[in-house]
Protein backbone atom coordinates (compact mmCIF):
# COMPACT_ATOMS: atom_id res chain seq x y z
CA UNK A 1 0.00 0.00 0.00
CA UNK A 2 1.37 3.84 -0.73
CA UNK A 3 2.31 5.17 2.52
CA UNK A 4 -0.97 6.29 4.35
CA UNK A 5 0.11 10.03 4.77
CA UNK A 6 1.58 10.02 0.66
CA UNK A 7 -2.52 8.49 -0.04
CA UNK A 8 -3.62 11.80 2.42
CA UNK A 9 -1.85 13.83 0.35
CA UNK A 10 -2.96 13.17 -2.77
CA UNK A 11 -6.27 13.16 -1.73
CA UNK A 12 -6.03 16.54 -0.40
CA UNK A 13 -6.53 15.98 3.28
CA UNK A 14 -3.09 16.77 4.99
CA UNK A 15 -3.06 20.35 6.12
CA UNK A 16 -1.58 21.33 9.32
CA UNK A 17 0.57 18.90 10.86
CA UNK A 18 3.59 18.39 13.77
CA UNK A 19 6.85 16.88 12.92
CA UNK A 20 5.79 15.08 9.67
CA UNK A 21 8.88 12.95 9.35
CA UNK A 22 8.60 11.76 12.84
CA UNK A 23 4.89 10.82 12.33
CA UNK A 24 5.67 9.19 8.78
CA UNK A 25 8.16 6.87 10.64
CA UNK A 26 5.83 6.39 13.77
CA UNK A 27 2.99 4.91 11.00
CA UNK A 28 5.65 2.76 9.54
CA UNK A 29 6.54 1.35 12.18
CA UNK A 30 3.17 1.19 13.80
CA UNK A 31 0.40 0.02 14.54
CA UNK A 32 -0.40 4.07 15.63
CA UNK A 33 -3.34 4.11 18.37
CA UNK A 34 -5.15 7.93 16.78
CA UNK A 35 -8.29 9.99 17.73
CA UNK A 36 -10.50 12.40 16.30
CA UNK A 37 -13.25 14.29 18.11
CA UNK A 38 -17.00 14.47 17.49
CA UNK A 39 -18.73 17.50 19.66
CA UNK A 40 -23.00 16.85 19.96
CA UNK A 41 -23.72 20.77 19.60
CA UNK A 42 -26.76 19.09 17.20
CA UNK A 43 -28.54 16.27 16.69
CA UNK A 44 -26.74 14.79 14.13
CA UNK A 45 -23.40 15.17 12.47
CA UNK A 46 -23.00 16.99 8.90
CA UNK A 47 -21.13 16.36 5.81
CA UNK A 48 -18.11 18.40 6.87
CA UNK A 49 -17.76 15.70 9.89
CA UNK A 50 -17.62 13.09 7.19
CA UNK A 51 -14.56 14.07 6.23
CA UNK A 52 -13.10 13.54 9.65
CA UNK A 53 -14.84 9.69 9.94
CA UNK A 54 -13.34 8.82 6.37
CA UNK A 55 -9.87 10.31 7.45
CA UNK A 56 -9.87 8.37 10.34
CA UNK A 57 -10.97 4.97 8.70
CA UNK A 58 -8.27 5.59 6.11
CA UNK A 59 -5.95 5.06 8.98
CA UNK A 60 -7.63 2.50 10.06
CA UNK A 61 -7.63 0.78 6.80
CA UNK A 62 -3.43 1.01 6.81
CA UNK A 63 -3.32 -0.75 10.19
CA UNK A 64 -4.00 1.84 12.45
CA UNK A 65 -6.09 1.56 16.09
CA UNK A 66 -8.94 4.56 15.79
CA UNK A 67 -10.74 5.95 18.81
CA UNK A 68 -13.71 7.76 17.85
CA UNK A 69 -14.67 10.79 21.26
CA UNK A 70 -17.77 11.74 21.17
CA UNK A 71 -17.88 14.32 23.80
CA UNK A 72 -20.61 14.18 26.42
CA UNK A 73 -18.68 16.95 28.48
CA UNK A 74 -16.90 19.04 25.63
CA UNK A 75 -20.73 18.93 23.98
CA UNK A 76 -22.36 20.56 27.12
CA UNK A 77 -20.33 23.70 26.63
CA UNK A 78 -18.98 23.66 22.67
CA UNK A 79 -16.28 24.73 20.58
CA UNK A 80 -16.56 29.01 20.84
CA UNK A 81 -17.87 30.17 17.38
CA UNK A 82 -16.14 32.85 15.33
CA UNK A 83 -20.44 34.60 15.34
CA UNK A 84 -20.90 34.81 19.26
CA UNK A 85 -22.00 32.60 22.18
CA UNK A 86 -23.20 29.14 21.52
CA UNK A 87 -26.86 28.54 23.70
CA UNK A 88 -25.96 25.83 26.20
CA UNK A 89 -28.21 22.59 26.16
CA UNK A 90 -29.19 20.92 28.88
CA UNK A 91 -27.31 17.73 29.74
CA UNK A 92 -30.43 15.42 29.09
CA UNK A 93 -30.70 16.26 25.11
CA UNK A 94 -26.72 16.32 25.35
CA UNK A 95 -26.50 12.63 26.31
CA UNK A 96 -29.54 11.95 23.29
CA UNK A 97 -27.26 13.74 20.80
CA UNK A 98 -24.62 11.65 21.94
CA UNK A 99 -26.65 8.41 21.56
CA UNK A 100 -27.15 9.37 17.74
CA UNK A 101 -23.65 10.26 17.09
CA UNK A 102 -22.40 7.62 18.50
CA UNK A 103 -24.90 5.91 16.03
CA UNK A 104 -23.90 7.39 13.19
CA UNK A 105 -20.18 6.98 13.41
CA UNK A 106 -20.59 3.15 14.16
CA UNK A 107 -21.38 1.50 10.87
CA UNK A 108 -18.44 3.89 9.15
CA UNK A 109 -15.41 2.26 11.68
CA UNK A 110 -14.54 -1.60 11.98
CA UNK A 111 -15.23 -2.14 15.59
CA UNK A 112 -13.89 -5.90 15.02
CA UNK A 113 -10.97 -7.35 14.39
CA UNK A 114 -7.12 -6.52 15.22
CA UNK A 115 -7.20 -3.22 14.75
CA UNK A 116 -10.39 -2.45 16.00
CA UNK A 117 -12.44 0.90 16.56
CA UNK A 118 -13.11 2.19 19.99
CA UNK A 119 -15.69 4.86 21.08
CA UNK A 120 -15.17 7.02 24.01
CA UNK A 121 -17.03 9.56 25.69
CA UNK A 122 -14.65 12.45 27.72
CA UNK A 123 -17.59 12.49 30.19
CA UNK A 124 -15.77 9.13 31.51
CA UNK A 125 -13.25 11.58 33.07
CA UNK A 126 -14.79 14.97 33.33
CA UNK A 127 -17.74 14.02 35.16
CA UNK A 128 -15.97 13.24 38.56
CA UNK A 129 -13.48 16.02 38.81
CA UNK A 130 -13.54 18.84 40.84
CA UNK A 131 -13.12 22.56 39.56
CA UNK A 132 -10.31 22.63 42.24
CA UNK A 133 -8.27 19.14 40.77
CA UNK A 134 -8.77 20.69 37.26
CA UNK A 135 -7.62 23.66 37.87
CA UNK A 136 -4.79 22.08 39.91
CA UNK A 137 -3.83 19.15 37.79
CA UNK A 138 -4.55 20.54 34.37
CA UNK A 139 -5.17 24.32 34.08
CA UNK A 140 -1.39 24.69 35.73
CA UNK A 141 0.35 23.68 32.66
CA UNK A 142 -1.75 26.54 30.45
CA UNK A 143 -0.36 29.81 29.86
CA UNK A 144 -2.47 32.64 29.28
CA UNK A 145 -0.74 34.29 26.56
CA UNK A 146 -1.38 31.34 24.58
CA UNK A 147 -5.20 30.78 25.05
CA UNK A 148 -5.32 34.90 24.53
CA UNK A 149 -3.57 34.22 20.89
CA UNK A 150 -5.88 31.54 19.60
CA UNK A 151 -7.63 33.13 16.19
CA UNK A 152 -11.55 32.16 17.46
CA UNK A 153 -10.16 33.87 21.00
CA UNK A 154 -8.92 36.77 19.48
CA UNK A 155 -11.45 37.60 17.50
CA UNK A 156 -14.33 37.42 19.95
CA UNK A 157 -11.95 39.27 22.55
CA UNK A 158 -12.23 42.19 20.48
CA UNK A 159 -16.17 41.91 19.68
CA UNK A 160 -19.09 43.24 20.83
CA UNK A 161 -20.09 40.02 21.81
CA UNK A 162 -16.79 39.05 24.20
CA UNK A 163 -16.50 35.73 25.09
CA UNK A 164 -17.13 33.65 28.45
CA UNK A 165 -14.71 31.92 30.64
CA UNK A 166 -17.35 28.79 29.77
CA UNK A 167 -15.89 28.82 26.28
CA UNK A 168 -12.28 29.88 26.83
CA UNK A 169 -11.94 27.34 28.60
CA UNK A 170 -12.85 24.71 25.83
CA UNK A 171 -9.44 23.95 24.56
CA UNK A 172 -8.43 23.09 27.99
CA UNK A 173 -10.72 20.67 27.94
CA UNK A 174 -9.96 18.99 24.75
CA UNK A 175 -6.40 18.74 25.30
CA UNK A 176 -6.99 17.15 28.85
CA UNK A 177 -9.08 14.60 26.31
CA UNK A 178 -5.65 13.95 24.18
CA UNK A 179 -3.87 13.63 27.88
CA UNK A 180 -6.48 10.87 29.01
CA UNK A 181 -6.38 8.86 25.88
CA UNK A 182 -2.81 8.80 25.59
CA UNK A 183 -2.61 7.77 29.33
CA UNK A 184 -5.30 4.93 29.34
CA UNK A 185 -5.18 3.82 25.31
CA UNK A 186 -1.67 4.99 24.24
CA UNK A 187 -3.01 7.20 21.98
CA UNK A 188 -0.39 9.05 20.03
CA UNK A 189 -1.69 11.13 17.22
CA UNK A 190 -5.03 13.39 16.82
CA UNK A 191 -6.68 14.40 13.50
CA UNK A 192 -9.26 16.83 13.23
CA UNK A 193 -10.18 19.41 10.86
CA UNK A 194 -8.14 22.92 10.08
CA UNK A 195 -10.25 25.03 12.33
CA UNK A 196 -9.64 22.76 15.31
CA UNK A 197 -5.56 23.50 14.61
CA UNK A 198 -5.32 25.54 18.29
CA UNK A 199 -7.01 23.28 19.78
CA UNK A 200 -5.12 20.04 18.93
CA UNK A 201 -1.92 22.03 19.59
CA UNK A 202 -3.53 22.10 23.28
CA UNK A 203 -3.27 18.37 23.47
CA UNK A 204 0.12 18.25 22.11
CA UNK A 205 1.58 20.53 24.51
CA UNK A 206 -0.33 18.82 27.81
CA UNK A 207 0.94 15.67 26.88
CA UNK A 208 4.12 16.85 26.69
CA UNK A 209 4.37 18.90 29.67
CA UNK A 210 2.53 16.72 32.08
CA UNK A 211 3.94 13.50 30.28
CA UNK A 212 7.73 14.50 29.00
CA UNK A 213 7.16 12.79 25.63
CA UNK A 214 6.19 13.91 21.83
CA UNK A 215 3.00 13.06 20.10
CA UNK A 216 1.37 14.12 16.89
CA UNK A 217 -1.83 16.10 15.51
CA UNK A 218 -2.59 16.59 11.94
CA UNK A 219 -5.35 18.31 10.44
CA UNK A 220 -7.66 18.33 7.42
CA UNK A 221 -7.95 21.39 4.94
CA UNK A 222 -11.46 22.60 5.26
CA UNK A 223 -13.85 21.67 2.00
CA UNK A 224 -14.75 24.14 0.08
CA UNK A 225 -16.72 24.68 -3.42
CA UNK A 226 -14.69 26.03 -7.01
CA UNK A 227 -17.49 29.08 -6.64
CA UNK A 228 -15.97 29.97 -3.24
CA UNK A 229 -19.65 29.05 -1.67
CA UNK A 230 -19.82 27.33 1.34
CA UNK A 231 -19.98 23.46 1.32
CA UNK A 232 -22.17 21.40 3.11
CA UNK A 233 -24.90 23.93 2.36
CA UNK A 234 -28.00 23.84 0.21
CA UNK A 235 -30.81 26.22 -0.25
CA UNK A 236 -33.00 24.01 2.59
CA UNK A 237 -30.61 24.29 4.82
CA UNK A 238 -27.18 21.87 6.15
CA UNK A 239 -26.50 18.16 4.69
CA UNK A 240 -27.06 16.10 7.53
CA UNK A 241 -25.84 12.62 7.87
CA UNK A 242 -29.23 11.63 10.13
CA UNK A 243 -32.16 10.63 7.19
CA UNK A 244 -35.00 11.91 9.41
CA UNK A 245 -33.02 15.30 9.23
CA UNK A 246 -31.78 15.35 5.41
CA UNK A 247 -33.61 12.15 3.50
CA UNK A 248 -31.33 10.14 1.67
CA UNK A 249 -32.96 10.78 -1.42
CA UNK A 250 -32.48 14.46 -0.87
CA UNK A 251 -28.66 13.61 0.12
CA UNK A 252 -27.79 11.92 -3.36
CA UNK A 253 -29.18 14.65 -4.93
CA UNK A 254 -27.07 16.85 -3.35
CA UNK A 255 -23.71 14.74 -4.34
CA UNK A 256 -25.52 14.19 -7.93
CA UNK A 257 -25.64 17.99 -8.25
CA UNK A 258 -21.99 18.68 -7.66
CA UNK A 259 -19.89 21.43 -10.26
CA UNK A 260 -17.67 19.50 -12.53
CA UNK A 261 -14.62 21.69 -11.05
CA UNK A 262 -15.70 19.96 -8.01
CA UNK A 263 -16.43 16.42 -8.56
CA UNK A 264 -13.12 14.89 -8.87
CA UNK A 265 -11.71 16.43 -5.55
CA UNK A 266 -14.69 15.12 -3.56
CA UNK A 267 -14.22 11.56 -5.23
CA UNK A 268 -11.16 11.67 -3.61
CA UNK A 269 -11.84 12.97 -0.16
CA UNK A 270 -15.55 11.21 0.16
CA UNK A 271 -15.06 8.12 -1.63
CA UNK A 272 -12.32 4.96 -1.48
CA UNK A 273 -12.38 4.68 -5.25
CA UNK A 274 -8.81 3.85 -6.38
CA UNK A 275 -6.41 6.12 -8.38
CA UNK A 276 -6.88 4.38 -11.78
CA UNK A 277 -10.63 4.46 -10.63
CA UNK A 278 -10.80 8.43 -10.18
CA UNK A 279 -9.13 8.96 -13.04
CA UNK A 280 -10.86 7.15 -15.39
CA UNK A 281 -13.38 9.13 -14.09
CA UNK A 282 -11.95 12.41 -14.17
CA UNK A 283 -11.62 11.90 -18.04
CA UNK A 284 -15.22 11.24 -18.32
CA UNK A 285 -15.45 14.58 -16.99
CA UNK A 286 -13.32 16.00 -19.44
CA UNK A 287 -14.51 14.09 -22.84
CA UNK A 288 -18.39 13.60 -21.43
CA UNK A 289 -19.61 16.44 -18.90
CA UNK A 290 -23.08 15.70 -20.09
CA UNK A 291 -22.75 12.01 -18.88
CA UNK A 292 -22.48 13.56 -15.18
CA UNK A 293 -20.46 9.84 -15.02
CA UNK A 294 -18.27 11.27 -11.91
CA UNK A 295 -20.93 12.69 -9.89
CA UNK A 296 -23.32 9.61 -10.29
CA UNK A 297 -20.11 7.88 -9.26
CA UNK A 298 -20.19 10.08 -6.15
CA UNK A 299 -23.87 9.91 -5.40
CA UNK A 300 -23.90 6.19 -4.90
CA UNK A 301 -20.62 5.86 -3.25
CA UNK A 302 -21.36 8.32 -0.59
CA UNK A 303 -24.79 7.34 0.15
CA UNK A 304 -24.36 3.67 0.35
CA UNK A 305 -21.64 4.87 2.52
CA UNK A 306 -23.74 6.74 4.89
CA UNK A 307 -27.59 5.13 4.30
CA UNK A 308 -26.36 1.62 3.06
CA UNK A 309 -26.52 -0.04 -0.45
CA UNK A 310 -30.29 -0.60 -0.08
CA UNK A 311 -30.98 3.18 0.13
CA UNK A 312 -28.61 4.18 -2.60
CA UNK A 313 -30.15 2.18 -5.01
CA UNK A 314 -33.75 2.91 -3.79
CA UNK A 315 -33.13 6.75 -4.48
CA UNK A 316 -31.62 6.00 -8.06
CA UNK A 317 -34.57 4.03 -8.86
CA UNK A 318 -36.43 7.33 -7.92
CA UNK A 319 -34.23 9.58 -9.69
CA UNK A 320 -34.55 7.67 -12.88
CA UNK A 321 -38.38 6.90 -11.93
CA UNK A 322 -38.94 10.72 -12.29
CA UNK A 323 -36.92 11.51 -14.92
CA UNK A 324 -39.35 8.65 -17.25
CA UNK A 325 -36.47 5.46 -16.99
CA UNK A 326 -38.37 3.28 -14.20
CA UNK A 327 -41.62 2.95 -12.92
CA UNK A 328 -42.91 5.13 -10.43
CA UNK A 329 -45.68 3.05 -9.23
CA UNK A 330 -42.82 0.86 -7.67
CA UNK A 331 -41.04 2.79 -5.64
CA UNK A 332 -42.17 2.39 -1.40
CA UNK A 333 -44.18 5.51 -0.36
CA UNK A 334 -41.39 6.56 1.92
CA UNK A 335 -38.92 6.71 -0.95
CA UNK A 336 -41.64 8.42 -3.12
CA UNK A 337 -42.19 10.61 -0.42
CA UNK A 338 -38.74 12.01 0.04
CA UNK A 339 -37.89 12.72 -3.71
CA UNK A 340 -41.21 14.25 -4.90
CA UNK A 341 -40.92 16.66 -1.27
CA UNK A 342 -37.61 18.15 -3.22
CA UNK A 343 -40.25 19.15 -6.22
CA UNK A 344 -42.49 21.89 -6.73
CA UNK A 345 -45.75 21.63 -5.65
CA UNK A 346 -49.79 21.37 -6.38
CA UNK A 347 -52.83 20.67 -4.29
CA UNK A 348 -54.97 18.62 -6.22
CA UNK A 349 -58.28 16.81 -6.08
CA UNK A 350 -59.17 13.88 -8.16
CA UNK A 351 -61.58 15.46 -11.39
CA UNK A 352 -59.10 18.56 -11.35
CA UNK A 353 -58.58 19.41 -14.94
CA UNK A 354 -54.54 18.46 -15.79
CA UNK A 355 -54.08 21.88 -17.82
CA UNK A 356 -55.36 23.43 -14.10
CA UNK A 357 -52.62 21.41 -12.00
CA UNK A 358 -49.85 22.23 -14.95
CA UNK A 359 -50.17 25.79 -14.27
CA UNK A 360 -50.12 25.69 -10.47
CA UNK A 361 -47.47 23.56 -10.34
CA UNK A 362 -45.29 25.44 -12.42
CA UNK A 363 -44.77 23.13 -15.08
CA UNK A 364 -46.23 25.38 -17.08
CA UNK A 365 -46.68 29.25 -16.85
CA UNK A 366 -50.01 29.04 -17.76
CA UNK A 367 -52.84 27.51 -18.81
CA UNK A 368 -52.88 28.05 -22.04
CA UNK A 369 -49.27 26.81 -22.36
CA UNK A 370 -50.70 23.65 -20.97
CA UNK A 371 -52.81 23.08 -23.54
CA UNK A 372 -49.72 23.45 -26.30
CA UNK A 373 -47.33 21.00 -24.26
CA UNK A 374 -50.64 18.72 -24.26
CA UNK A 375 -51.38 19.29 -28.00
CA UNK A 376 -47.66 19.00 -28.77
CA UNK A 377 -47.49 15.43 -26.86
CA UNK A 378 -44.65 16.89 -23.93
CA UNK A 379 -47.02 17.03 -21.10
CA UNK A 380 -47.42 13.69 -19.15
CA UNK A 381 -48.51 12.29 -15.19
CA UNK A 382 -46.96 9.50 -13.95
CA UNK A 383 -44.83 9.11 -16.69
CA UNK A 384 -47.63 8.62 -19.30
CA UNK A 385 -48.38 11.17 -22.06
CA UNK A 386 -51.59 13.18 -21.55
CA UNK A 387 -53.54 12.75 -24.56
CA UNK A 388 -56.40 15.48 -24.15
CA UNK A 389 -56.64 18.92 -23.15
CA UNK A 390 -59.61 17.70 -21.16
CA UNK A 391 -58.22 14.97 -18.82
CA UNK A 392 -58.43 14.77 -15.21
CA UNK A 393 -56.81 13.53 -12.31
CA UNK A 394 -58.25 10.50 -11.69
CA UNK A 395 -58.32 8.30 -8.66
CA UNK A 396 -56.01 5.86 -10.13
CA UNK A 397 -53.22 8.02 -10.96
CA UNK A 398 -52.71 8.60 -7.31
CA UNK A 399 -49.43 6.93 -5.66
CA UNK A 400 -49.94 5.59 -2.61
CA UNK A 401 -53.32 7.26 -2.79
CA UNK A 402 -51.38 10.94 -2.54
CA UNK A 403 -49.24 12.23 -5.42
CA UNK A 404 -48.90 12.59 -8.78
CA UNK A 405 -46.08 13.31 -10.80
CA UNK A 406 -46.46 16.03 -13.87
CA UNK A 407 -43.93 16.34 -16.32
CA UNK A 408 -43.16 18.49 -19.51
CA UNK A 409 -40.40 18.05 -21.86
CA UNK A 410 -37.90 15.90 -19.87
CA UNK A 411 -36.91 17.62 -17.24
CA UNK A 412 -39.63 20.27 -16.11
CA UNK A 413 -41.31 18.51 -13.25
CA UNK A 414 -43.80 18.72 -10.31
CA UNK A 415 -46.22 16.73 -7.90
CA UNK A 416 -49.64 17.17 -7.03
CA UNK A 417 -50.41 15.92 -3.80
CA UNK A 418 -54.34 15.28 -2.15
CA UNK A 419 -53.42 15.88 0.91
CA UNK A 420 -51.21 19.20 0.99
CA UNK A 421 -52.57 21.99 3.21
CA UNK A 422 -55.14 23.93 1.93
CA UNK A 423 -53.73 27.63 1.19
CA UNK A 424 -56.77 29.17 1.64
CA UNK A 425 -57.40 27.19 5.14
Amino acid sequence: MTDILDELAWRGLLAQHTDLDALRAELAAGPVSLYCGFDPTAPSLHIGNLVQILTVRRLQDAGHRPFALVGGATGLIGDPKMTGERTLNSPDVVAGWVERIRAQIAPLLRFEGANAATMVNNLDWTSGLSAIDFLRDVGKHYRLGTMLAKDTVARRLHSDQGISFTEFSYQILQGMDYLELFRRHGVRLQTGGNDQWGNLLSGVELVRKVEATGVHALTTPLITKADGTKFGKTESGTVWLDPAMTTPYAFYQFWLNVDDTDVVGYLKVFTFRTREQIAELEQAVAERPAAREAQRALAHDVTALVHGEQAAEAVIAASQALFGRGELGALDAGTLGAAVAELPTARGAVGDPIVDLLAASGVVASKAAARRAVAEGGASVNNVRVASEDATLTADQLLHGRWAVLRRGKRTLAVVDVQAPDPAA
